[in-house]
């Protein structure tokens, strides 16, 4: 059985469109613990990092019956978008927002998805998973912006979206429209890379 352990509901509803059965939980990890420096090495730490505290404290958690027997996977992700070598979070505010796209109109960066698989076996007895593999990869996406007028950018940003998403922007919402074409994984941009997750419970399966 497979835990997301993360609250984003774009991963969510990525992992329920294609039927893929999971368990989401959040993992509280503190990601201003983590100083990383290199942003393609910062995320997939992070992604280590969320989801092993969930795994350290799943013995805190109220697991449905059928978590407790065979295996366990436990899903971390993190996304960070690079622009011109800078690290992109979550805005701050609607200023720091604006800066952000009127730097991003008519340019292009790359997101960066930090991947992490802990795989391990539930023991009912002593409440700990026992880890048996670690999967861990990066996967990036080249995005490029549609070259955008000063009132396009300020009524993108009067919709409060790009307050919530790494980058200030979120490809399957609002900000869809501003975005020109992608270079690799379309669903890694949303959070989540949908082939890798695949190819990698599939191996876990046979």
């Amino acid at each position: 059985m497979l835990i997301l352990a993360s609250a984003s509901q774009s991963r969510k509803k990525l992992l329920e469109n294609c039927q893929i059965e999971f368990f989401q939980i959040s993992s509280n990890f503190d990601e201003s613990s983590i100083k990383e420096r290199n942003i393609y090495k910062l995320a997939l730490e992070l992604s280590f990092q969320k989801a092993y505290t969930l795994s350290e404290n799943i013995q805190k958690i109220l697991l449905p019956e059928e978590f407790k027997y065979g295996s366990l996977e436990i899903l971390g992700c993190d996304s960070i978008f690079e622009f011109k070598g800078e690290a992109y979070g979550k805005p701050s505010n609607k200023e720091e927002a604006l800066l952000r796209w009127k730097r991003m109109s008519g340019e292009f960066g790359y997101l960066h998805t930090g991947h992490t698989l802990i795989v391990g076996n539930f023991d009912s007895t002593s409440n700990l998973l026992k880890i048996t593999e670690i999967i861990k990869k990066t996967v990036s996406s080249k995005v490029y912006f549609s070259k955008l007028e000063d009132r396009e950018i300020n009524s993108y940003i009067d919709t409060n979206e790009p307050l919530y998403c790494a980058g200030g922007f979120a490809l399957e919402g609002i900000g869809g429209k501003y975005i020109e074409k992608i270079e690799g994984c379309f669903s890694n941009v949303m959070g989540l890379s949908l082939p890798w997750l695949r190819k990698n419970l599939y191996k876990l399966e046979n």
